[in-house]
């Protein structure tokens, strides 16, 4: 039986930040086309015919947000019919963690405008996003219990303290800090500092840390066990 297909392929971005003061943000853009003309929505578009879906999500945050980004993977594809009022459209959206201030960010190409917003406070966004959000907060939850991918969103030296409050954030519930800092020390992740944060306000400066690349990925080829 001939099989008669109209489907065009796209790619979205799920960028989670960490902002200590706001807890975890997403990165949405403003469109300036319609469909959805100026709504927020994820960053992202249409597959051109010679590039990868990895080079095509690369270049849409890049041109829409100005942002690079080192940590991405594909999430799930979205392929509902209705989903998008142009027509048939398929995507497949990729997850990411960064530090947001590392970034400028530089609304280009479709979008006027790129910002953070706080996961728990969106605005109304195009298309299916939102639910694209629900599934990559859902699988950042049950990733970071078993792989310490929450490195990316912290500065490169950080007291242990923004460990625990992001993990705390992250995982929408307290942890345990001692039985935490326990597995962390179990596993050698961390590199002491002979440094201490600047504090703005009373008390004992604290310690500073970076993670121990090297050792996570000796650990992750062994088969490291991090259930928080």
């Amino acid at each position: 039986m001939p099989v008669k297909q109209n489907i065009r392929l796209t790619v979205d971005a799920v960028v989670f930040g960490y902002i200590p003061r706001e807890g975890i943000v997403v990165l949405l853009i403003k469109r300036t086309i319609d469909p959805y003309l100026h709504s927020w929505a994820l960053p992202g578009g249409f597959v051109l015919d010679d590039e990868s879906l990895e080079t095509a999500v690369t270049r849409e945050l890049l041109t829409e947000a100005g942002v690079n980004i080192n940590y991405l993977e594909q999430l799930y594809t979205f392929g509902l019919p209705g989903r998008d009022p142009r027509g048939r459209v398929v995507s497949v959206a990729y997850f990411g963690l960064v530090n947001p201030t590392n970034f400028k960010l530089a609304a280009s190409s479709d979008a006027e405008d790129a910002s953070w917003f706080n996961i728990k406070d969106l605005p109304s966004l195009a298309f299916d996003h939102a639910p694209i959000i629900d599934v990559a907060v859902q699988r950042l939850r049950n990733k970071i219990r078993y792989e310490p991918i929450g490195f990316e969103l912290l500065d490169k030296k950080f007291p242990i303290a923004d460990l625990e409050k992001l993990y705390e954030t992250l995982l929408d519930r307290p942890i345990d800090r001692r039985n935490f800092q326990k597995k962390i020390n179990h596993l050698g992740i961390l590199i002491a500092h002979n440094e201490k944060q600047k504090q703005v306000s009373q008390g004992r400066p604290a310690k500073l840390f970076s993670f121990n690349e090297e050792q996570y990925f000796k650990l992750k080829k062994e088969g490291m066990a991090f259930e928080i």
